[in-house]
């Protein structure tokens, strides 16, 4: 089992930036590839970001460039660092432990005005 808490999340103007934290407890943080999930307004729930448990990375599209993922395993938090935010990143942002069972986080709560 791995429990996570999600934090970080505001409200920002556009062009600002906000680091979103997961913080895990359970088991064996370090073998679970970690992903930052969102969800706007109307819209399906979209894969932001992932890190495996090696490191390796991968973006959607709409934040290449933006947007940097990373781990750290001794505290076993995975964080997503958003810059240049734009109002359509608005959403409410999950994290997710994906492995042999897939484990969410409650949600933050991301709004960028414009």
């Amino acid at each position: 089992q791995v429990q996570l808490v999600e934090s970080g999340g505001g409200l920002v103007q556009a062009g600002g930036s906000l680091r979103l934290s997961c913080a895990a407890s359970g088991s064996r943080f370090s073998i679970y590839a970690m992903e930052w999930y969102r969800r706007a307004p109307g819209k399906q729930r979209e894969l932001v970001a992932s890190i495996t448990s090696a490191g390796s990375t991968n973006y959607a599209d709409s934040v290449k460039g933006r947007f940097t993922i990373s781990r750290d395993n001794a505290k076993n938090t995975v964080y997503l660092q958003m810059n240049n935010l734009e109002p359509e990143d608005t959403a409410v942002y999950y994290c997710r432990a994906s492995g042999a069972s897939n484990y969410w986080g409650q949600g933050t709560q991301v709004t960028v005005s414009s």
